[in-house]
């Protein structure tokens, strides 16, 4: 079966990670183009993916069945306001990475009858390994949800949700959360350090401890709370630190630290999203 014509309005690491991951399940390069104002990703882009490139997002897009746009949620207007008479006569299916930004807001910028497919990844979509939380408008087909996913499983996982108010959810869960796993490795290796361990082997006991667990709980059955479980001896190490967590109220600081992430996500649609721009 031939592979899709894809388009991407902006060729940033979200956009690089995409194409690496359908160049390597098979998509032809020839077959996806790239619309990016910067002379030097654009050469990167062709150097690297071998895949067209152009200034003009207008002819990047040309005869594309999908068009992925991976620009700045503060780009997001201009740019698919500049391509709203192209996207009318050609009617791709819409797929967009911006963070925060509403169908509502894309649907008013590009205009009616384009179908459109909201998403958002993380970072360790960079590797193959991320995990991508996506949304359809009502009015996309089977079909079209399909090749929007195809297109996304490129670089790892994905999950549909039932709202579009999910995804600043999504957005305080996996797309912010390798931070937090990060800041938690960090913060575990600082105090190892302050309490006496040479500062490389804390550094590669953390990391090793990081990607070990993530492995761990990919490759069972997800539930976290008994994989946890498992490791809590009574009585013993881990239950003194976990013992510790609590006592700090770090359930609490988990929870407000989710919901300032979805308020952010919130706030950038309030303030990039408006329609009348």
């Amino acid at each position: 079966m031939k592979s899709p014509r894809i388009a991407f309005v902006g060729g940033g690491n979200m956009a690089r990670a995409l194409i690496g991951g359908l160049i390597g399940r098979g998509t032809p390069a020839s077959q996806l183009s790239v619309g990016e104002p910067s002379a030097g990703a654009r050469q990167l882009l062709a150097q690297d993916f071998k895949v067209r490139v152009s200034p003009d997002n207008g002819a990047a897009i040309d005869g594309c069945e999908l068009v992925i746009v991976a620009v700045k949620p503060a780009e997001a207007a201009a740019v698919l306001g500049a391509l709203a008479a192209k996207l009318q006569s050609s009617r791709p299916v819409l797929l967009s990475v911006a963070a925060g930004i509403q169908i509502a807001s894309l649907s008013a910028w590009v205009g009616a009858g384009i179908a459109i497919i909201r998403t958002m990844p993380n970072r360790p979509a960079l590797i193959g390994a991320g995990v991508t939380g996506m949304y359809a408008a009502p009015d996309v087909t089977a079909a079209q949800r399909e090749l929007a996913e195809a297109t996304m499983r490129a670089a790892g996982h994905t999950v549909w949700v039932g709202r579009e108010s999910d995804l600043d959810l999504v957005t305080a869960l996996s797309g912010s959360g390798p931070a937090y796993f990060f800041l938690l490795a960090e913060l575990m290796m600082q105090a190892a350090i302050d309490q006496g361990l040479e500062p490389q082997t804390a550094r590669q006991l953390a990391v090793g401890t990081l990607y070990g667990a993530g492995a761990l709980a990919n490759a069972s059955d997800g539930d976290l709370a008994r994989l946890r479980e498992q490791i809590t001896s009574r009585g013993g190490t881990t239950e003194a630190a976990l013992g510790a967590f609590a006592a700090a109220d770090l359930r609490g600081i988990v929870a407000h630290a989710m919901r300032a992430a979805a308020q952010r996500s919130r706030d950038l649609a309030a303030r990039f999203g408006d329609p009348t721009r």
